[in-house]
């Protein structure tokens, strides 16, 4: 009687219970996209399009796909007037409503920051380093602060964007790993002073290097750097193969005891172009057993959102698909002093040159 009583109580905890695998396909906490163009892009006349071909606004689009999160980045002074406060306000107040969360992705330039590059605004060109390092904490509040009062308060907080390197050359760079700390920490604070809750990104390129991941976060703790969470940008036709984005993304969780997050990640659904400008990524193929096809740019979200989601210990926040709504529009090119310039991401975006969206929207919003 024991042995089929104990029985009965497995196979109804077997029915009660969800099998590992359906555990396992819980959804991601942020399911995001980057959407800092859009604001230029609608000024401009930008059109979207839900799956159906019915136009309507782009972030109810994400919403309304499952899409739960927003990054914005903010340049100092950029030369065509986006990426700033202004835009970030109002987007924010957009997304918010629809009950998104935000990610604030300070650059701390007037225009473009990344491994390669890290300028310093023209206005901040010859401060000496402690105004330098006021700037920071004063920008960074500015923004921060509008967004509170507006009742957008920002949920997550990147200080610098793609930081390999250090930020604000040469004072940042982390050659010079005390100054690098200064400005990271001003930032940090800035943050903090506004909103304790928000928490801080600390975010590199190169996702699949965990050589560059352990040299950097060793040395941000040697150097005193305050931060919470790790993001990592991850391009698979760029940084590696996807067991090495996995191995580096398992290892620095693990190593440094924080979660972990893709603030950056994308791939082409075509070959073909829209405006006339070289796009970055042409091959077929970009990344092998993935094409540039509708499938293939959905199969590689899946599979990088599925590499998040098994991050030991749940340490795995989610992803953004980079310039999600950076669709070919005249005028909203990549060169914010050159109305000229075009855009080579186009290919990369989530809807297509029809303004559709594509399949990978619904992939992302339900990671």
């Amino acid at each position: 009687m024991r042995g089929i009583l104990t029985a009965l109580l497995l196979f109804a905890a077997l029915l009660i219970a969800p099998p590992a695998q359906a555990r396992q396909a819980a959804t991601l906490a942020i399911r995001g996209a980057d959407v800092s163009s859009l604001a230029k892009s609608e000024a401009l006349g930008g059109v979207y399009r839900d799956a159906n071909g019915t136009t309507g606004d782009a972030l109810r689009i994400l919403a309304q796909n499952g899409v739960n999160s927003i990054r914005l980045k903010v340049w100092v002074n950029p030369a065509d007037g986006y990426n700033t406060k202004t835009q970030v306000l109002a987007v924010a107040r957009r997304a918010k409503a629809l009950g998104m969360s935000l990610l604030v992705d300070f650059h701390y330039s007037d225009s473009w920051a990344d491994p390669g590059k890290q300028t310093k605004p023209a206005a901040w060109q010859s401060l000496p380093f402690d105004r330098l390092k006021q700037a920071v904490y004063d920008h960074t509040y500015d923004v921060l602060d509008a967004l509170r009062r507006q009742g957008t308060t920002a949920d997550l907080v990147q200080v610098g964007n793609e930081i390999n390197g250090g930020l604000l050359w040469p004072d940042g760079a982390n050659s010079t790993w005390p100054n690098t700390a200064a400005l990271l920490n001003a930032g940090y604070d800035a943050v903090k002073a506004v909103s304790p809750s928000t928490r801080v990104v600390l975010h590199l390129a190169d996702g699949g290097d965990n050589g560059l991941y352990r040299w950097w976060f060793d040395n941000a703790a040697s150097h005193g750097i305050r931060y919470d969470v790790i993001g990592l940008s991850y391009y698979p036709y760029w940084h590696g193969t996807l067991e090495t984005f996995q191995a580096n993304i398992n290892d620095v969780a693990a190593r440094y005891g924080k979660p972990v997050l893709v603030a950056e990640t994308a791939y082409p659904f075509t070959t073909g172009d829209a405006d006339g400008w070289p796009n970055i990524i042409t091959g077929a193929e970009p990344y092998p057993g993935y094409r540039a096809t509708p499938q293939g740019q959905s199969a590689m979200l899946a599979k990088v959102a599925d590499i998040v989601r098994a991050v030991p210990d749940g340490r795995g926040l989610g992803l953004y698909s980079w310039e999600a709504t950076w669709t070919a529009v005249p005028g909203n090119g990549w060169d914010p002093a050159d109305p000229s310039s075009g855009n080579a991401w186009e290919n990369q975006a989530l809807f297509g040159y029809d303004g559709r969206a594509l399949p990978a929207l619904a992939v992302l919003g339900s990671v």
